[in-house]
């Protein structure tokens, strides 16, 4: 196998995760378990947070979640990340975290905005996230297009974006997935997220005709179906709608696969007579779970390793579920230092 197969296209964020308490949460008038955006008032936990407590620093952002899902899974040097970051400390941080899995990064740093941060407190079992994207929601098609990163663009097979790039650079989403079309690579993309669909439909929507794998989950596939007028809220009948939008690349069916936490995944293949799938989870016991926050990025990288690898739907789904019942088990989106083999 070629070094680097895989090339994702994210928001890079470095997580911050702490152990808190009431008193900290009260300061910055926080939920204990919660996703914020940070406003002016939170910006000085993140100096306290560091300097006051013992933090634990992960690559953090969904999509570079599933890069280093998809790593944890692959032989060295298969996973290439694309974002933006800051010139600072916390940029330094994250390369080194990124490193520390075997994920090759290439940042596009933008001096004028920090490296985007997302502080995690930890009370108990709950979690208040606080995020601040800065550089993040500072990525530009030229990094893409330079010489280096589009080297890296070319030798790769698989492509795979973050709905949250919407926000950022739809160009950049497009050139890959025209570089895809082109070249018959699979270009697979997730959702992400509820508003997506809601808010930045336009954006969705260009992309989608590049879309041979698309991700999502129960909640964000109704999003999708609520904002596309569909009049449906049957799971199956949204993947088969979404399945049969019209497609750039002819020479393979686009396949939706949408998680629905414990219930069964339903994975749809396009066509003139489409095929529906549905996978049990694999069973984990309550008390294993330690947090389930980026268990669907996990699902995604454990897919993603199976299409590098060139795995059926049936085995790559299993694996996309066999790294996320990992990945519960560990606190924040991280996966087990003590190295797990899938089929072992």
């Amino acid at each position: 196998m070629a070094e680097y197969p895989l090339l994702c296209l994210g928001n890079p964020l470095l997580d911050i995760q702490v152990n808190g308490d009431a008193d900290l949460l009260d300061k910055y008038n926080l939920q204990p378990n919660d996703a914020i955006l940070a406003e002016e008032k939170h910006l000085p936990i993140y100096e306290q947070i560091t300097t006051e407590y013992s933090p634990k620093y992960l690559a953090g952002g969904a999509a570079q979640n599933s890069a280093r899902g998809a790593q944890y899974m692959l032989p060295p040097k298969s996973v290439v990340y694309v974002g933006c970051t800051g010139q600072d400390a916390f940029g330094e941080a994250l390369t080194r975290a990124c490193v520390k899995e075997g994920v090759l990064t290439k940042y596009r740093i933008e001096k004028d905005q920090p490296t985007g941060r997302c502080g995690v407190i930890i009370t108990g079992l709950n979690r208040s996230m606080v995020t601040d994207l800065a550089a993040a929601n500072h990525y530009k098609l030229e990094h893409l297009k330079s010489p280096e990163v589009w080297s890296y663009v070319e030798n790769a097979k698989i492509y795979y974006v973050g709905g949250y790039h919407l926000t950022v650079c739809v160009p950049a989403i497009l050139a890959l997935g025209e570089h895809a079309a082109k070249t018959n690579k699979i270009f697979t993309m997730n959702l992400s997220a509820p508003f997506l669909p809601q808010f930045f439909k336009e954006q969705l929507d260009s992309v989608a005709p590049y879309w041979d794998y698309l991700i999502g989950n129960q909640s964000e596939a109704l999003a999708y179906s609520e904002s596309h007028g569909l009049g449906t809220k049957d799971i199956t009948a949204i993947a088969k709608s979404i399945a049969a939008l019209p497609k750039k690349n002819t020479s393979r069916p686009r396949i939706v696969v949408i998680t629905q936490g414990t219930d069964p995944t339903i994975a749809v293949t396009g066509g003139p007579n489409p095929i529906v799938e549905v996978y049990p989870v694999r069973p984990i016991e309550s008390k294993d779970i330690s947090d389930t926050n980026g268990a669907g990025d996990a699902f995604a990288g454990g897919l993603l390793a199976g299409l590098v690898q060139d795995k059926d739907l049936k085995t790559a789904i299993d694996m996309g579920q066999w790294l996320a019942s990992w990945g519960i088990r560990e606190p924040g989106p991280a996966y087990p230092a003590e190295k797990k083999v899938y089929g072992a």
